[in-house]
C-alpha cells in the first residue's frame, strides 16, 4: 500500500517511520521490489552508512528514506513535504516529533499515518495530545474485511492471523495531519 501511495500521489521524497530496525530494512527492500528507490537508516547501520543514505535522499537519488525514531533524531531535511508513519509510535509525543519533520520554515507538509484496527487507541492518544481530531479515510481497494480471517490449525481448531500479517493486510486506515508552516511549539 505504501508503494501505491507514493506512486499514485507522485510523492518525490517521503520520510517513512517504522518501529523497528528490522522493519525499516524490510520495508526498504519491499519498496525496491515495487520499483521505488528506498534506503533505511537505523541503529544497526554505521554512522557512515546512515550519512550516505541521508545524502542520497537529500540529493534526490532516493525517493523514500525509511527510519526508526532513534535514527531520525536530529535529521534536518529542508522542504520535506511528506512524512508517513508506517508503524504508529507507542507514544503520542513521538508522533509530534515525527510529523515535525515536514512543513518547516513556513512550508506546507503532509503527515500520513497507516494503521490497523488494533492501533486505533494510539490515534485517540495523539488526538488528545494535539487537542484536535485528525481526518481519517479508507483507501479504495485497501479496505479491511468486516469478517476476521481464521487460519486452520493442524489440530482442527482455528486461530487468528498473527498481528504482523493482519496489520500488513489491514493497513488501510489513514490519519492525515497537515502542517501549514506552524511553529514547532504550536504543533
Amino acid at each position: 500500500m505504501l508503494a501505491y501511495l507514493i506512486g499514485s500521489r507522485n510523492w518525490q521524497q517521503v520520510l517513512v517511520f517504522t518501529k523497528t530496525k528490522q522493519g525499516s530494512d524490510e520495508l526498504a527492500k519491499e519498496l525496491k521490489l515495487d520499483g521505488i528507490k528506498a534506503v533505511s537508516i537505523n541503529g544497526d547501520k554505521s554512522q557512515g552508512a546512515r550519512q550516505r543514505a541521508l545524502d542520497e535522499f537529500k540529493q534526490g537519488k532516493v525517493r523514500a528514506l525509511i527510519a526508526t525514531d532513534v535514527a531520525a533524531r536530529g535529521l534536518d531535511i529542508q522542504e520535506l513535504e511528506q512524512v508517513v508513519n508506517f508503524d504508529m509510535p507507542f507514544k503520542a509525543e513521538d508522533y509530534v516529533h515525527r510529523i515535525g519533520r515536514t512543513g518547516r520554515a513556513g512550508n506546507s507538509g503532509l503527515a500520513v499515518s497507516l494503521m490497523s484496527r488494533d492501533e486505533e487507541y494510539l490515534l485517540q492518544a495523539i488526538e488528545n495530545l494535539l487537542d484536535q481530531r485528525l481526518p481519517q479515510e479508507w483507501l479504495a481497494g485497501f479496505e479491511p474485511s468486516l469478517v476476521e480471517e481464521i487460519e486452520p490449525e493442524q489440530n482442527g481448531g482455528g486461530r487468528r492471523r498473527s498481528r504482523s500479517s493482519e496489520k500488513r493486510k489491514l493497513k488501510a486506515k489513514l490519519a492525515i495531519h497537515k502542517n501549514r508552516g506552524k511553529s514547532r511549539s504550536s504543533r
